[in-house]
C-alpha cells in the first residue's frame, strides 16, 4: 500500500468508526508505528485534516467542527506511480517551452505534486533531469502571443493579427481577423489553425510570423473538428490546403532499417520489398517539406511517383552537387 492509499485509509477508518485507535490503525495499514506517526502528521499539517487525538477514548477523531460531516482530502489524489508520471511530463513539456510559458503556468501544480510525493525540492528537480529532450534548428516563438492566441484557443475568441507571410526580401505584413480553432506543436514550433475571415478560409499560421495579436471581445466563428481534420491534415508535415497526392517512395535496405520504424503520415502506406527495400506511400500537398526530408536521404531514396516530385528531387540534387568543390 502506497502513501497515498493510506492517507484514503485513515480517512475512511475514522470516518467510519468516529474513533479509531493507534493500534487498529496500524493492523489495518501494516505499517510501522513511525509511518504511521508520520502520516497523521502530514495529514495534519499539509493537508489540513481536522484530526484529534481523544484521550479518554484512546483513539483518533476529526475535530469537533466535522463530526457528523464528511470531510474530505482536497484536490486531486494520484498514487505515487502516477504522480512520477505527471512530473516526467512537467519535465516534458518544459522542453517544449524555451521561453518559459507554459512552465510559468504549471509550476504551482508541480510544487503541490512534490509536495504531495513527500519528496524535497533537490529530490524532485534530480528526478526531472534524468528526462532531457534535445532538439536542433528550434524557431523562438514571441511569449506575448503565445498566451493571447492561447487565451483566444480556450475562450473562444475572435484575435486581430498582425502577420508577416514569408518570402523573398523578408515577406509582406498584412493585418487580418481570425476565429482561432486550435494550438498545433509541430517540430519545435507552434502554429494556430484558425477560420481566417478576410480570405473566408480556414488557416494555418506559425506563431513566430506574428507581429501582433489582439484579442476581440467577439465570439470566434465554430468550425467542427472533423472539417477542420480533413481541411488541414490531410496533407504531409504542416503544410495544408490543396489538391492531395500521392507520393511513392523506395528506400534503400540500409535506410529501410530506420525509415520501417518512422511515421511520416498517418495515413501512409507501406511495405517491404523482395529485396530488402522499404516502399513508402505518402499523402501530400505541398512537395515543399517532404523536399527536404528526402535529402535527408539523399542517395538512399528512390522517388518513382508523381512525375512532378520526382524531378523537383532531381533537381535539388543537381543543385547541391553544384555548391561543391569538385
Amino acid at each position: 500500500m502506497d502513501r497515498t492509499e493510506r492517507f484514503y485509509k485513515i480517512e475512511l477508518l475514522i470516518r467510519g468508526r468516529e474513533c479509531v485507535s493507534f493500534a487498529t490503525l496500524l493492523e489495518a495499514l501494516e505499517v510501522s508505528p513511525a509511518t504511521l506517526k508520520r502520516d497523521l502528521q502530514y495529514l495534519r499539517e499539509r493537508m489540513d485534516a481536522p484530526i484529534e487525538y481523544d484521550a479518554l477514548a484512546n483513539g483518533y477523531r476529526f475535530g469537533q467542527q466535522w463530526r457528523g460531516q464528511q470531510h474530505e482530502l482536497p484536490g486531486v489524489w494520484f498514487n505515487e506511480k502516477e504522480l512520477h508520471a505527471l512530473l516526467t511530463m512537467h519535465q516534458l513539456l518544459s522542453g517544449l517551452d524555451e521561453n518559459g510559458i507554459l512552465s510559468r503556468h504549471l509550476q504551482p501544480m508541480f510544487d503541490k505534486l512534490t509536495g504531495m510525493l513527500g519528496t524535497d525540492a533537490a529530490e524532485a528537480k534530480e528526478m526531472t533531469r534524468r528526462v532531457k529532450l534535445i532538439s536542433t534548428a528550434r524557431r523562438r516563438v514571441a511569449s506575448e502571443y503565445f498566451e493571447t492566441v492561447g487565451s483566444a484557443v480556450v475562450q473562444r475568441q475572435k484575435l486581430r493579427i498582425s502577420y508577416r507571410k514569408r518570402g523573398k526580401g523578408g515577406g509582406t505584413v498584412g493585418s487580418r481577423v481570425v476565429s482561432p480553432q486550435r494550438l498545433v506543436h509541430y517540430r519545435n514550433t507552434w502554429y494556430m489553425d484558425a477560420w481566417c475571415h478576410q480570405s473566408e478560409g480556414l488557416r494555418r499560421f506559425a506563431l513566430d510570423a506574428m507581429e501582433a495579436a489582439e484579442l476581440l471581445d467577439e465570439k470566434a466563428k465554430p468550425v467542427a473538428l472533423k472539417a477542420l481534420e480533413s481541411e488541414l491534415d490531410q496533407g504531409y508535415g504542416i503544410f495544408a490546403g490543396g489538391q492531395t497526392q500521392q507520393a511513392r517512395l523506395v528506400f534503400s535496405a540500409e535506410a529501410a532499417a530506420w525509415v520501417s520504424r518512422e511515421e511520416w503520415h498517418a495515413s501512409q502506406q507501406s511495405e517491404w520489398l523482395a529485396d530488402g527495400r522499404w516502399q513508402l506511400v505518402v499523402p501530400y500537398v505541398d512537395a515543399t517539406e517532404l523536399l527536404m526530408d528526402l535529402l535527408r536521404h539523399a542517395g538512399q531514396v528512390e522517388v518513382l511517383a508523381p512525375p512532378a516530385l520526382r524531378q523537383a528531387y532531381a533537381k535539388r540534387l543537381r543543385e547541391a552537387a553544384a555548391q561543391l568543390d569538385c
